[in-house]
């Protein structure tokens, strides 16, 4: 059975840091590409960052300079490295895998407190 499991929500302040990471398991193929979405209280979810397996990425524009996807292909794990947060970046965060289909994982809350 696919899984995705995050960690590493929290609070945390305007202007500082965090990481979320993401295993996947329970399949034999690696997922081409993995990423993060977001999800903020009465909005859509939205692309926050997505990696293929070869490297390409792709961000939000409201992200680029602040956010940094990377994976460890060996792991099956994507991470997120968020700085400069603010507190419209406040949402549950979804990573997701993409196999023969899109896995998502359960999200984990960040809240930026101003």
């Amino acid at each position: 059975q696919v899984q995705l499991v995050e960690s590493g929500g929290g609070l945390v302040q305007a202007g500082g840091s965090r990481r979320l990471s993401c295993i996947f398991s329970g399949s034999i193929f690696k997922p081409n590409a993995m990423g993060w979405y977001r999800q903020a209280p009465g909005k859509q979810r939205e692309l926050v960052a997505t990696l293929s397996e070869r490297g390409d990425t792709n961000y939000a524009d409201s992200v680029k300079g602040r956010f940094t996807v990377s994976r460890d292909n060996a792991k099956n794990t994507v991470y997120l490295q968020m700085n400069s947060l603010k507190p419209e970046d406040t949402a549950v965060y979804y990573c997701h895998a993409d196999v023969e289909r899109r896995y998502w994982g359960q999200g984990t809350q960040v809240t930026v407190s101003s």
